[in-house]
């Protein structure tokens, strides 16, 4: 049973977010070999004031 977590800023649609989760099964099917139904995706947003790169929140860039 494969688990992907992803952690990623907050501000994508449910679009986007279904085609990265549909895509990173995709490979995991295709290079792991596991079935659809074992790969599970965990998707983790933060919001941009709780992420910071070189001591500035992403939310002040």
């Amino acid at each position: 049973m494969p688990i992907v977590q992803v952690e990623l800023l907050e501000g994508r649609s449910h679009e986007q977010l279904a085609k990265m989760v549909k895509d990173i099964t995709d490979v995991i099917v295709a290079d792991a070999g596991a079935s659809r139904e074992a790969v599970h995706v965990i998707l983790r947003e933060m919001p941009k004031d709780h992420y910071a790169v070189g001591g500035v929140l992403k939310s002040d860039q």
